[in-house]
């Protein structure tokens, strides 16, 4: 095995390794609008710029964009900067209203004008909700306590978020298909956005692999993100530098394993996004390769599942709400995937298993190592 010259291995390495700059998710940029403006109105002033503390412990500082106040609410506005992304909110202007509610209210969310309503069932929101992901929720909420318990608040706020031309913004995503309407959605698991150039990432991919291989790696992720990273990690132990952080780049992955083999390699990823590998789709970005129900449906027909579920599945708004209408698929797709990877590999000496799990992180399909 060739030497790797001491390099670090890992998602971080491989991100500065790429030397595209990340950015912010609109749920970041909403918790730090939500942190400025119920400051605003516990104290009278805005922090400027206002600094939050990030999933993993990161403590950006935003400069408001806009701000209001009056008496009984408070607006603050951040500018999205989605770093070298291209991203289509890259730009947008995030706002939060921070209005204060009877104590025991806790912490109401509302849409405003740019941010969706949830209208169809199979996302990680019930319908009627806003479309403000359960993250960004829990990252305004804590927000909104360590505010409150410095300045003396309740922490009982309503929050409106909104983004400006966020309904124009919208149509340029997946939003109206899923039945999310009225603009778009506050996401994020981390608050950063990870910056893709397909050249660097795919460049990336395979110094990990030189990276694993030199460290006498036989064991390597090949993971979507920073939620499956952790899941590989839960259920395998596997140190920094035998994860391989491959975004929606699992072709990438497959062919340079081939040509450069290491015992074992496990993918891990979200069902959905697995299922279009199980597909045969080696680039899942959602605008190259989407979810195909029927797939799904033929996968469950075939396993036995009868015709009324396999019509169902078919009819399911995503590829979770599939899942849940019938629980073996997460097996199926995996070991379905997993045999996609095999063919990519054309009989290299190494052994794939496949791991898909829901957004919590859970796993909800798993196959044997083959």
């Amino acid at each position: 095995m060739g030497e790797a010259g001491g390099a670090e291995g890992g998602r971080g390495a491989q991100l500065k390794h790429t030397g595209l700059r990340p950015g912010w998710t609109t749920g970041a940029c909403a918790t730090g609008a939500t942190t400025a403006a119920y400051t605003a109105l516990l104290t009278g002033d805005f922090p400027d710029p206002v600094t939050i503390t990030l999933p993993k412990g990161q403590t950006p500082a935003f400069a408001l964009a806009a701000e209001e106040l009056t008496g009984e609410h408070a607006v603050a506005g951040i500018m999205k900067d989605a770093g070298d992304d291209p991203d289509v909110t890259h730009g947008a202007l995030v706002r939060a209203s921070v209005r204060l509610l009877p104590a025991g209210s806790g912490v109401v969310f509302r849409a405003g004008p740019g941010v969706g309503t949830v209208t169809r069932p199979g996302l990680p929101l019930a319908v009627g909700e806003p479309a403000i992901n359960p993250v960004p929720r829990q990252m305004m909420r804590d927000h909104v306590a360590a505010v409150a318990e410095r300045h003396g608040g309740s922490g009982d706020v309503e929050i409106t978020v909104s983004v400006d031309h966020g309904e124009e913004i919208a149509r340029s995503t997946w939003n109206p298909r899923l039945g999310i309407l009225g603009g778009l959605s506050i996401l994020g698991t981390t608050g950063i956005v990870v910056p893709y150039s397909c050249s660097a990432w795919i460049d990336s991919i395979r110094r990990g692999v030189d990276v694993a291989r030199a460290a006498g790696r036989t064991h390597v992720a090949g993971c979507t993100g920073s939620t499956s990273e952790k899941t590989v990690v839960a259920e395998y132990g596997l140190p920094e530098d035998a994860l391989l952080d491959m975004g929606d780049f699992a072709g990438a992955v497959l062919k340079y394993v081939r040509r450069h083999p290491v015992d074992r390699l496990t993918i891990c990823g979200g069902f959905a996004k697995l299922s279009k590998l199980a597909a045969g789709h080696l680039d899942l970005h959602s605008a190259r390769s989407q979810v195909d129900k029927s797939f799904l449906a033929g996968l469950a027909a075939g396993a036995g599942a009868g015709a009324r579920v396999a019509a169902a599945v078919a009819d399911a708004n995503t590829g979770l709400a599939a899942l849940q209408l019938w629980p073996p698929l997460g097996d199926l797709v995996a070991a379905t995937a997993r045999d996609e990877a095999l063919r990519v590999l054309r009989g290299a000496p190494v052994q794939v298993d496949v791991l898909c799990i829901d957004r919590a992180g859970a796993v909800v399909g798993r196959c044997a190592p083959r």
